[in-house]
């Protein structure tokens, strides 16, 4: 009966704390949220998806919304943000100030960026000042998730990009490695 009485006085000990933390209420995804972020040439694309994980493995949530853009590369410096090209990158190029330039085939597809928030501290992606923003360009997708992928023999969570369309499926992963984002091809459906 001591042991259990001891038992329950340290987990209410260790309870404690939490209870007197109440977590920060959701900012609501939308245009308004986005372009604060990230300024007035993005727009949220709400069918291709918003999604939290932790990409960078520092335990705390971030953030992935797939957006529209005009131009990337317009408001880095007054948004604190950086645009990266991991695509083009794993096929040899991917330098942003020139990609950015290439024209997309499929209309429907034209300026469809995905927007990257690390969070920090306890507010995670909803911080005042995020630990850092990136804008990823020329992925292609239909809708995107955070899901875990295994990387030689580590266990990570990646952006996944689901393109589904009527003669190809290119699904691919995005991850960060601590240093920058690579794209990795996925082929089929990872269901």
């Amino acid at each position: 009966m001591r042991n259990a009485s001891l038992l329950l006085a340290f987990s209410v000990a260790l309870l404690l704390p939490a209870f007197g933390q109440t977590p920060a209420t959701p900012r609501p995804i939308d245009n308004e949220f986005v372009q604060k972020q990230f300024g007035n040439q993005f727009t949220l694309l709400p069918e291709g998806g918003v999604a939290v994980g932790d990409l960078d493995g520092d335990g705390v949530e971030d953030m992935v919304i797939a957006a529209r853009c005009k131009s990337p590369m317009l408001d880095q410096a007054e948004h604190n943000f950086t645009v990266v090209d991991p695509y083009y990158e794993y096929f040899g190029y991917g330098d942003p100030k020139l990609t950015t330039t290439f024209s997309e085939g499929d209309p429907a597809r034209r300026g469809m960026v995905v927007l990257v928030i690390y969070g920090t501290g306890h507010d995670a992606w909803q911080s005042a000042t995020p630990k850092a923003k990136f804008v990823i360009v020329n992925l292609p997708y239909r809708t995107i998730s955070v899901r875990k992928i295994q990387m030689k023999k580590k266990t990570i969570e990646a952006i996944y990009g689901e393109e589904s369309g009527d003669t190809t499926e290119q699904n691919s992963a995005v991850f960060f490695d601590g240093k920058k984002f690579h794209y990795v091809p996925m082929g089929g459906d990872m269901h």
